[in-house]
């Protein structure tokens, strides 16, 4: 899912191609995108872009006489900037915005169609799509600490719920948590003056360095290779490969959508973690330290690890 750094360097690119321009025309290639009946598309169409903003993960465009378009990539929706009139993908497009310059189009891969377009009247109507994130980048370290031990989850949960940190998502809270060698399984309200400051500084240098990275690979064009995985990450999406500080391989924890990737000798002082779900199927046969791993996989015959997937684990071998 595009998080905050990617959403910035979306609309950093949209200003210089649709600002102060003709939306010309919205062609919708699939009923499920627009979710909102009031006003219809064709009320937006002929009028000018004057704003573009962020609302979480949200890309706002704001068009004359107080309407605005309100996207929503979720997973796997992405933009691109094509040649005015493009034409839409068969398979994987959603939607087309049409300008003098070129058209916005809108795809989403795989199945499940996520993506979603709301088309509100009035600023007071974007309330609705606010769901109250610290902006961390706007914060200082006491709102930051406030808001983090508001409720008592761990540390993953809490930065990735938009009720509490505005932008955040499952790659760069990995991210995060890595650069403040912090365990994604902690509970917030047992965190320490110390490392509350440690995580508030990760969270801004990870999203302020990410944000100047992407724009450094997009230059003067579109960011067109947005994804949740890249080369440069630390921990995310690196299951099995050598953590960049220590050397030590990164672990997982997969669920659903969603994975925890982290570092134990930089972030659980070299503890496996292990979902409830798999701990209570194991029990002591599931392994401890990277050591015990290590053991496990020459008696499984060379298994890289016991697997770390919700419903789906490997059952125990032991007798």
């Amino acid at each position: 899912m595009p998080e905050l750094p990617d959403v910035v360097v979306y609309i950093e690119a949209l200003e210089t191609r649709i600002l102060n321009q003709r939306l010309q025309r919205i062609r919708l290639a699939s009923p499920f995108l627009l979710r909102s009946v009031d006003p219809p598309v064709t009320v937006l169409e002929g009028k000018r872009v004057v704003e573009l903003s962020r609302l979480g993960k949200r890309i706002v465009i704001g068009i004359e006489e107080g309407l605005f378009a309100v996207l929503h990539l979720m997973i796997a929706g992405r933009l691109h900037w094509k040649a005015a009139g493009a034409k839409i993908p068969r398979r994987l497009g959603l939607a087309a915005f049409d300008f003098p310059g070129g058209s916005l189009l809108l795809t989403e891969a795989g199945t499940r169609k996520r993506a979603s377009l709301h088309l509100v009247r009035g600023r007071a109507a974007l309330e609705e799509f606010d769901r109250g994130g610290l902006e961390v980048l706007d914060s200082d370290l006491a709102a930051f600490g406030e808001r983090l031990k508001l409720e008592n989850h761990t540390l993953k949960r809490a930065l990735t719920d938009p009720r509490l940190f505005s932008g955040i998502g499952n790659a760069y809270s990995d991210e995060i948590l890595h650069q403040a060698r912090l365990s994604p399984v902690k509970m917030t309200r047992r965190l320490e003056e110390a490392e509350t400051e440690r995580l508030f500084d990760a969270a801004r240098e990870t999203l302020k360095g990410w944000t100047r990275r992407l724009r450094r690979e997009a230059e003067a064009g579109f960011p067109e290779k947005v994804t949740a995985f890249r080369p440069g990450m630390a921990v995310h999406g690196r299951y099995g490969r050598p953590c960049p500080r220590c050397g030590a391989p990164v672990q997982r924890i997969a669920y659903a959508d969603n994975e925890n990737n982290y570092c134990p000798p930089c972030q659980t002082g070299g503890r496996l973690l292990a979902d409830r779900a798999l701990s209570r199927l194991l029990k002591e046969d599931w392994p401890r330290t990277l050591e015990e791993l290590e053991e496990s996989r020459h008696a499984r015959g060379g298994d890289t690890a016991p697997a770390q997937r919700t419903g789906r684990p490997r059952p125990s071998r032991r007798r």
